[in-house]
């Protein structure tokens, strides 16, 4: 890495940090991907974060001139990213997700899914929205993306469920957060073993999907999120496979799946071409996302059994 020069003499507003930080980071080579695209979004974040300001100040507020305190705990926040290499979100122990402020630490994911563009338009047409009232957030981690979908359906609980105490611990705190806990709840399951009895008008995971040669080259910033959280084996689809197994079970009958499954999606194709997947498509960006009905997965269910009598 090229030696870096901290010293902030001659920097006094916020604009001064922002631009600043946004050099050091593409002098380092860091990578972004977790929340922002650049560097400059990334020393924006950092910086706004120690200022206490929302991401949408007036002009004036660019040009207002730091405390020697202030310039003290920007420049330390920006030399840990550029040392640790650990994604701003786990900096400032907090990322956006769908518009809403959730907690996250480093046992959970940096939510990101292009899932959030799904809950913008409440799921349509796959779900009727206010009819929906049991929702289940497979793999929750910080339960990013069930408790958004509350924003969707007035009427609606969900169980956000993970195998990992750790990030249900997280998920947990996301529920006090915003005062969800009579109609949000955080179950310890290995998928669905937890949830006998259980059915549910929508599930929505976004599971370990990193096939082995994308995690072995995974960016550094990546590198810090939880193995857990990403790794799914040889071709990324080994909690997939175990979802589209068992789904139809626990949803009701009208019920949908949604996955994402990003690059993996080839090797889910390829291996289930048999499948009547939907793929959506996202103008925020994003990839790999499927929805399927109970129904169809039920048929799915019937030609696995075929495959293991043949």
């Amino acid at each position: 890495m090229t030696n870096l020069n901290y010293q902030y003499e001659g920097l006094e507003s916020v604009i001064d940090f922002v631009r600043w930080g946004g050099s050091l980071f593409r002098q380092a080579n860091l990578f972004f991907g977790h929340g922002t695209d650049n560097a400059f979004d990334e020393s924006k974040v950092l910086t706004f974060h120690v200022l206490n300001l929302p991401w949408d100040v007036p002009d004036n507020y660019w040009l207002s001139r730091l405390t020697m305190v202030e310039k003290q705990l920007i420049t330390e926040l920006f030399k840990r990213r550029i040392e640790s290499r650990k994604p701003a979100a786990y900096l400032t122990g907090e990322a956006w997700f769908a518009g809403m402020r959730f907690k996250v630490n480093e046992s959970t994911l940096v939510p990101r899914s292009p899932i959030a563009e799904l809950i913008a338009q409440r799921y349509e047409p796959w779900v009727n929205p206010e009819i929906v009232a049991d929702v289940l957030d497979l793999c929750t981690g910080s339960g990013c993306i069930g408790i958004a979908s509350l924003q969707a359906f007035p009427n609606a609980v969900v169980d956000l469920v993970d195998i990992s105490a750790d990030a249900l611990s997280v998920a947990q705190q996301n529920i006090e957060l915003y005062g969800l806990q009579e109609v949000a709840f955080a179950i310890e399951s290995d998928l669905f073993s937890a949830l006998e009895g259980k059915q549910y008008d929508l599930i929505v995971s976004n599971p370990p999907y990193v096939d082995q040669i994308e995690m072995d080259a995974l960016p550094a910033e990546f590198q810090q999120e939880p193995r857990l959280g990403l790794e799914a084996g040889k071709d990324g689809l080994d909690l997939v496979r175990k979802i589209l197994a068992e789904a139809a079970s626990y949803l009701k009958e009208d019920g949908v799946l949604i996955v994402e499954v990003g690059v993996s999606q080839y090797y889910l194709e390829a291996a289930y071409p048999e499948l009547p997947l939907f793929w959506f498509e996202f103008e925020q960006g994003g990839e790999g996302v499927f929805a399927i009905q109970k129904s169809e997965l039920e048929v799915f269910q019937m030609l696995l059994n075929e495959r293991k009598l043949s």
